[in-house]
């Protein structure tokens, strides 16, 4: 049932108009002064007002600003009574709040129909108002959630990069130089080494499928397989003649791609590349499993790649996988990275491309490596002209000491 607050000083004008609304099944609440209604507005929250222009004291038109100043629950739909029908007074009318008129002396067919008017207006208002409400509800709820999600994702991110090398590590015989980027909090790269000697090690960069969440916990579960000094826990080392050795690159990948397709239930796939680096002899074994071909860049500066491909792992369960020889002289360097390099596109939507990441090394051979992987990040940064990337970007550079 609607309420109806009539607002006249005509008391002989109350009692018709509230006969009228009480046979029609308003509820009604009458007041004999604008002052009054405003009260009353108040304390009752009518869902309509009928009210008398002309009257003394607050007259219709300074009702009706004030009722539109009054913090209210719910819309009120304010009819004026009134005997003037000029077009620039009715433009007083609306300008003032009113919705809707009703000329005297009232007709109460007329009268009822405005007041259905009303009510169907007040309907659609209410409904409006519901699912406002319930969208900005809704946005608070996703408005928490994300934020809680936000956090748990920069946690996740600093965890992820505890993974990661820190960006340079000095040898004997040379120097280990990382790149990590994520293009989100967390992404799905990873970079790595396996340590066995001073001079001697193993290097990684692997890429799973994909972006988010499920990547990178693909991406911490290789990285526990390959991870620590203990043949045990460490799938990239053996025991032989009783020293702990680095498996053959090849075997790594292939023992990756076994155990990926026992262990996990994934969609989700891995390019790599592995590389047993000896700094002592400059020899290197790699493999590599559909990730970007390795540049090796020679002490004068000329870049040449090095890898036979191979079948991402993860995709077959019987992929076979190969390791090159190749070797690193005095002042050499190898260069290990993501696809998050060579398919980092500009405005235009042209890639930097092996060839492009090809000159990039070979134009800046003076740079030592932190400066190098600084000079490759600023030039995507360049070539998008933003700081974020849309895949990420990692990289290994193991530099021979000249």
């Amino acid at each position: 049932m609607n309420r109806v607050l009539i607002a006249d000083d005509s008391r002989l004008q109350r009692r018709v108009l509230s006969s009228a609304l009480r046979r029609w099944g308003f509820e009604v609440i009458e007041a004999a002064s604008g002052e009054q209604a405003i009260e009353l507005c108040t304390a009752y929250s009518p869902d309509l007002i009928v009210c008398d222009w002309m009257m003394p004291g607050m007259n219709g038109l300074e009702f009706c600003r004030a009722i539109r100043r009054l913090d209210l629950a719910n819309y009120v739909y304010i009819i004026l009574l009134t005997s003037k029908s000029a077009p620039g007074e009715v433009v007083q009318g609306l300008d003032a709040g009113a919705d809707d008129f009703l000329s005297k002396p009232i007709d109460t067919t007329e009268f009822r129909a405005r007041l259905s008017a009303g009510e169907r207006i007040l309907t659609i208002e209410r409904s409006l108002s519901a699912q406002n409400r319930l969208v900005r509800d809704t946005l608070d709820r996703m408005k928490s959630v994300y934020e809680s999600l936000d956090r748990d994702l920069i946690e996740a991110r600093k965890l992820q990069m505890s993974l990661v090398p820190t960006r340079s590590t000095r040898h004997p015989g040379g120097q280990v130089d990382y790149l990590f980027r994520p293009s989100g909090h967390i992404g799905g790269d990873l970079v790595g080494q396996v340590p066995l000697s001073e001079g001697r090690f193993g290097i990684y960069a692997l890429d799973v499928s994909g972006h988010g969440i499920a990547s990178a916990l693909i991406t911490a579960r290789l990285s526990g397989w390959l991870s620590g000094a203990n043949p045990e826990h460490n799938i990239a080392l053996t025991r032989r003649d009783g020293r702990v050795v680095i498996r053959p690159p090849h075997e790594i990948c292939a023992r990756l791609n076994r155990i990926f397709h026992e262990e996990i239930e994934t969609d989700h796939y891995f390019t790599m590349v592995f590389a047993d680096v000896d700094l002592d002899s400059g020899r290197l074994s790699i493999a590599q499993a559909g990730h970007p071909y390795p540049l090796i860049q020679r002490a004068g500066g000329e870049v040449e790649s090095v890898g036979e491909g191979g079948m991402p792992i993860g995709l077959l369960d019987d992929a076979v996988y190969t390791s090159v020889e190749a070797h690193l002289a005095p002042g050499d360097r190898l260069f290990i990275h993501s696809d998050g390099l060579t398919e980092c596109a500009g405005m235009t939507g042209e890639a930097l491309g092996e060839a492009g990441l090809s000159r990039l090394v070979a134009q800046n051979a003076h740079l030592d490596g932190p400066g190098l992987l600084d000079k490759m990040t600023g030039t995507l940064a360049a070539l998008r002209q933003s700081m974020e990337f849309e895949d990420d970007i990692s990289g290994v550079l193991v530099a021979r000491q000249a």
